[in-house]
């Protein structure tokens, strides 16, 4: 049986380093340098240099599922949002 997880290399602060990441995590971790109009070199080299231990692989996993932890909103199609809204009471 194949693997989920995938190795590749990308280049970080200048050298050339191997990540082992599932499919979804790399398609994530594009979508998400897309959101910030950044390269995905440069959002991973800023989860590298923002880690204080493990390896980069699960650095990235946790930043991924930060990053959709923090905002469920923006999953939402504004229809859903709508009716979401709609839906929930009314605190004052």
């Amino acid at each position: 049986m194949k693997s989920p997880v995938v190795k590749r290399s990308i280049v970080i602060a200048g050298h050339k380093t191997s990540v082992s990441l599932e499919d979804q995590f790399w398609d994530a971790l594009k979508e998400i340098a897309s959101e910030k109009r950044s390269t995905l070199s440069d959002i991973v080299a800023s989860i590298d240099s923002g880690r204080n231990q493990g390896n980069l692989s699960s650095a990235i996993r946790l930043f991924v599922l930060a990053h959709y932890r923090a905002t469920p909103a923006r999953r939402e199609s504004p229809d859903t949002a709508e009716r979401s809204a709609a839906t929930r009471p009314n605190v004052a």
